[in-house]
């Protein structure tokens, strides 16, 4: 566990370190790997007396800023952002990412979205694939209106096949509930897809608000690595 931990640590200082500057508006995304992107952050504030604004993706992400004092912003006050820095569940070969493990997926895609550059943080274990699936095997987290989760299960099984569940909570009775008050689903696919294609289609169908497929938005991932390097990984150039 601390290997795995301290290549958390390495992947997010090397994004801090290489894409924050001073006078920045930065995105904070969420999970276990930004909390050392934060505090890399926060030593480089307090070092280099740098001027940043912190825009959260979830309350998680929100927490974490104020907690090492650094100044708090949002969407309506920093519509553009100059990097953002997320964790992920899986990365392929094309940077296309799985993301919404922890449930924040929404957020994290609106941030990212409004980024001039999108930088994607992660360690060795279980994150680096060739193929979306072929580590994470918990599927594409889909952030649904209530009401429409049984409809919007069907739909996704019978096009795409593989099958879809309602996240459940693990300490409370009933679904996961979003930030965003909305359920989970997560779709467990069958094989390789055009994730361009399945991404835009899942998103058409009334209910959806957003899926966990991140495509054409990263553009660099750091990977830290079992022996203490970090890994770059750049999209394949068409």
């Amino acid at each position: 566990a601390t290997m795995a931990e301290e290549a958390k640590k390495l992947a997010a200082y090397a994004a801090v370190d290489n894409h924050v500057q001073n006078n920045q508006a930065v995105g904070v995304g969420s999970g276990s790997t930004i909390v050392y992107a934060v505090d890399r952050l926060a030593a480089r504030v307090r070092q280099e007396k740098l001027n940043i604004v912190c825009v959260p993706t979830s309350f998680q992400a929100r927490q974490l800023i104020l907690q090492h004092s650094l100044a708090l912003s949002d969407l309506d006050r920093h519509p553009q952002l100059d990097v953002a820095i997320d964790g992920a569940d899986e990365v392929d070969a094309d940077l296309t990412l799985i993301k919404g493990g922890g449930g924040c997926l929404t957020h994290e895609k609106i941030v990212a979205s409004c980024a001039k550059h999108f930088i994607v943080i992660a360690d060795y274990s279980r994150k680096d694939s060739k193929v979306l699936g072929q580590q994470w095997k918990k599927g594409v987290p889909i952030e649904v209106i209530p009401m429409a989760y049984v409809p919007v299960c069907r739909t996704i099984v019978r096009r795409f096949g593989g099958e879809a569940h309602l996240r459940m909570a693990v300490s409370k009775a009933g679904p996961v509930v979003t930030d965003n008050s909305n359920f989970l689903l997560d779709w467990k696919f069958d094989g390789a897809q055009n994730w361009r294609e399945v991404n835009a289609a899942i998103k058409m169908i009334p209910g959806v608000v957003d899926t966990g497929l991140f495509v054409d938005m990263a553009e660099r991932a750091y990977f830290g690595m079992e022996d203490g390097s970090v890994q770059v990984r750049d999209p394949a150039v068409a």
